[in-house]
């Protein structure tokens, strides 16, 4: 038995030394691998989309750059992957904004309800800001490769929920360190329950939680979906992500191959989020027909919904986040707004 144990002991040291002790750049002539973490399961949309991007990567770089994926929440919640790459642990990060907010304080307006109508908007607002939030990552030393995304959230629930009311009454559940979300739900009277995202099913299994909120072909991807009855179809907030790579670690990169890796990022984020905003349409319909029912709030309830919201932003002091920035972003709206009419 101690032989076993001992045995046990001496795979799980050499699996911890495989995965984190490795270096990134693993020698003259063979390249730089990136240990890049994510929360996306392993056969999502994202993953296949970016494995493909991986092996095209290596391929047109004569394998001078390779992604070695950890999915589906496997190194923890987004914190503890932040708190990984700063020891040096892995290199990159798929983030959410609550994840990318850790690290670039600007980001926090992506959590504000009711911000974005459209996916249009979404576009417009990061092709004129991408530059200025590449540059608040860059002076704490990382670098954004690209946006993805995880769509527009709605709140999916074990009980209707058409109205605020019904929001105080249930036990919602809320990002770990996520201090904006926690922010708002206080502002609003609601009393939110943080947890991890690897906790969330375990949460709703148990009844710890009743209420979740994700992008619709997220929940499916979490298998949250099993677990809930309603899903209110309004989008509250439009989840941005991004891929972060150390700026060390990028900077030891060819300038010639750095240029190809953003580029074909960027080809393939442009491809994933087609698929995925797709994905969240027809997350809706699967949901429909797997026997979630659809609540739709009143006119009333949802102009409800967002003047609370707006109430409880203006709220919110600059130390939640910078509002300096909320008004470059409601400015580009405002004429991308003008523009569409």
């Amino acid at each position: 038995m101690m032989r076993r144990a001992a045995f046990l002991k001496m795979i799980g040291l050499s699996l911890f030394v495989l995965i984190f002790a490795a270096p990134a750049v693993i020698g003259a002539g063979k390249g730089v691998v990136i240990k890049m973490a994510t929360l996306a399961p392993e056969g999502s949309a994202w993953m296949q989309i970016f494995n493909e991007f991986n092996a095209e990567i290596k391929k047109k770089t004569d394998g001078n750059i390779r992604f070695r994926l950890y999915p589906g929440g496997v190194l923890g919640d987004e914190t503890d992957m932040l708190r990984k790459m700063v020891i040096g642990q892995i290199q990159g990060a798929a983030l959410s904004a609550p994840g990318l907010s850790g690290l670039n304080r600007d980001m926090e307006v992506f959590q504000i309800p009711f911000l974005f109508q459209t996916y249009d908007e979404v576009d417009h607002v990061l092709k004129k800001m991408s530059g200025f939030f590449k540059k608040g990552f860059e002076k704490k030393g990382y670098v954004l490769l690209g946006w993805s995304e995880g769509g527009f959230v709605r709140l999916m629930s074990t009980t209707p929920i058409s109205s605020i009311d019904d929001l105080k009454k249930a036990k919602v559940w809320t990002w770990e360190a996520a201090p904006m979300a926690e922010a708002i739900f206080d502002a609003t009277g609601v009393s939110a329950i943080p947890l991890s995202v690897p906790d969330v099913l375990v949460g709703l299994q148990t009844g710890l939680v009743d209420v979740v909120y994700a992008p619709p072909a997220g929940a499916i991807s979490l298998q949250w979906f099993t677990k809930v009855r309603y899903l209110t179809d309004v989008p509250l907030i439009y989840l941005a992500g991004g891929i972060l790579v150390k700026k060390n670690i990028f900077e030891r990169i060819s300038k010639r191959y750095q240029n190809t890796l953003m580029e074909l990022l960027q080809q393939y984020m442009v491809k994933m989020k087609e698929v995925i905003r797709n994905e969240n349409r027809e997350a809706i319909r699967v949901m429909a027909n797997h026997g979630i029912k659809i609540v739709h709030p009143s006119d009333e309830q949802t102009v409800k919904f967002k003047q609370i919201a707006k109430k409880a932003i203006e709220q919110l002091n600059d130390t939640r986040f910078s509002k300096a920035v909320l008004e470059q972003i409601y400015t580009h709206l405002e004429e991308h707004r003008k523009e569409k009419k």
